[in-house]
């Protein structure tokens, strides 16, 4: 199953993706490691953008776009283009889309930790958070806590 992680900050989309085969994880080289929503105020370059994302899910054969979740409010409050690029890539037809909460991602990686430095994955800094969320969903289900 190859998914493909998603942290979208201000008006980037950064992207990993990430495969699962006979337990081994492999990260797939993908063309587009960040895609950018160049103007914020354009229904021209946001539908360019999803069909971009769209393309690029399609062309790698991904299953499923795990979005990491913002809060709504407070400190850390996704912006409304932030909003507007989950909502265009959550509308895309035919592709599978869930958002992951950081609680969630926070409480998999501490049962489940990544056992390689991320340095060593060959990704870049930006793409951390993104990897972190598709490792996390893989494991959320795979290596759940028992159930007492």
């Amino acid at each position: 199953m190859k998914v493909c992680g998603v942290e979208i900050n201000s008006n980037d989309v950064n992207l990993c993706l990430l495969s699962l085969s006979d337990e081994i994880f492999e990260l797939p080289d993908c063309r587009s490691r960040r895609l950018t929503l160049t103007d914020i105020n354009s229904t021209r370059e946001l539908r360019y953008f999803q069909q971009t994302f769209a393309k690029l899910m399609q062309d790698y054969k991904v299953e499923k776009v795990v979005i990491r979740q913002r809060p709504m409010k407070g400190k850390f409050a996704g912006g409304a283009v932030g909003f507007k690029l989950e909502a265009a890539i959550e509308l895309i037809s035919d592709l599978d889309v869930i958002i992951m909460s950081t609680t969630d991602i926070k409480e998999t990686l501490k049962r489940n930790p990544v056992h390689i430095p991320f340095a060593e994955t060959g990704l870049k800094g930006y793409q951390e958070t993104a990897f972190n969320t598709a490792f996390a969903y893989f494991m959320k289900d795979m290596y759940a806590p028992d159930e007492e």
